[in-house]
């Protein structure tokens, strides 16, 4: 029924349950971001390509509603993911990338601590044009020193 379960209902329930097979299987792991008041969604971080043996890694993306961006949200969200990352999940480096005009995206990495590595390109397909995008890393090594120099 339609009314009861739209298509768009449905499709989100589907990346759900895909969502809930990544994080039992190791493979990826979706967190949403939501305001102090109201409770509302402000956001989302996906680990994803987790990679584990002699290079254990992920990639981190992010997204951000517009009504809470420039707020500071994403930056405190981004480095509370971190001691689920090195502490839990025990990886070795964290990698995002993001495109070279993104300045407040370049601006939240920054302020959590990545590095920038270089530019990729033709890095990932974007409204169907390749596009390039500069690479940063957050190693153990890099976590270890923000936790020493937090205290």
């Amino acid at each position: 029924d339609e009314r009861r379960h739209p298509p768009g209902l449905r499709r989100h329930r589907r990346r759900l349950r895909q969502q809930a097979r990544e994080w039992r299987s190791g493979e990826a792991y979706s967190l949403f971001l939501f305001t102090n008041e109201g409770r509302r969604l402000a956001g989302g971080i996906n680990l994803s390509n987790v990679r584990r043996g002699v290079a254990p890694a992920a990639s981190v993306g992010y997204w951000m509603g517009q009504p809470y961006a420039g707020q500071g949200l994403m930056t405190d969200g981004l480095r509370a993911t971190l001691p689920f990352v090195f502490d839990d999940l025990r990886l070795h480096r964290l990698e995002a990338a993001c495109l070279p005009h993104n300045e407040p995206s370049k601006a939240v990495l920054a302020k959590v601590g990545f590095h920038e590595e270089g530019l990729a390109r033709q890095y990932l397909r974007i409204n169907g044009q390749w596009a390039d995008h500069l690479l940063f890393a957050l190693l153990r090594a890099d976590y270890d020193t923000l936790l020493r120099e937090s205290r």
